[in-house]
C-alpha cells in the first residue's frame, strides 16, 4: 500500500505539474513543449504503476503479484540508477534529489524483502 501511495502522489504530480515535480529533483525545469508532454507521459505510467499496486495489495503470492514486485523492483532499481547518472554526469541536483534517490532505494529494498519472503514461503519445510 506504502508503494501505491508513493507512486499515485508522484504520477499526479508530473500529470498535472510536470515541470515543478522535475524541478524538484533535478534543479531544471523542463522549459521545452515536448519535454512537459514527455513528463505528462511518464506521470501517466508512474500513476499506472500505483494503480497496479493499489489492486494488487491484497492479492497474495500469485504470479501477478511476484510479477509486479519484479517490475517494481526493476523499476525503482532503474530510477536511482538514472537519477545518480543524471547527477555525476551532468550535474543536476535539485532540493529533492536525494530523498527520492533513497525512497525508491529503500522501495528496492523493501521489494527485494517481499520477494526473498515470498520465496522462502514458497519452499516446503
Amino acid at each position: 500500500m506504502v508503494k501505491s501511495v508513493v507512486e499515485i502522489l508522484a504520477g499526479l504530480a508530473l500529470v498535472a505539474v510536470p515541470s515543478v515535480a522535475v524541478s524538484l529533483v533535478l534543479g531544471q525545469p523542463l522549459t521545452e513543449p515536448v519535454g512537459v508532454v514527455l513528463g505528462r507521459i511518464a506521470g501517466a505510467a508512474v500513476l499506472a504503476l500505483g494503480i497496479a499496486c493499489w489492486l494488487a495489495k491484497n492479492g497474495g503470492q500469485n504470479r501477478t503479484t511476484i510479477g509486479l514486485i519484479w517490475a517494481l523492483l526493476f523499476y525503482d532499481f532503474s530510477f536511482v540508477l538514472i537519477l545518480l547518472s543524471a547527477h555525476v554526469r551532468i550535474a543536476l541536483d535539485g532540493i529533492g534529489l536525494w530523498l527520492v534517490v533513497a525512497l525508491h532505494s529503500g522501495l528496492g529494498v523493501w521489494s527485494t524483502l517481499c520477494l526473498s519472503k515470498m520465496k522462502q514461503q514458497a519452499v516446503p519445510t
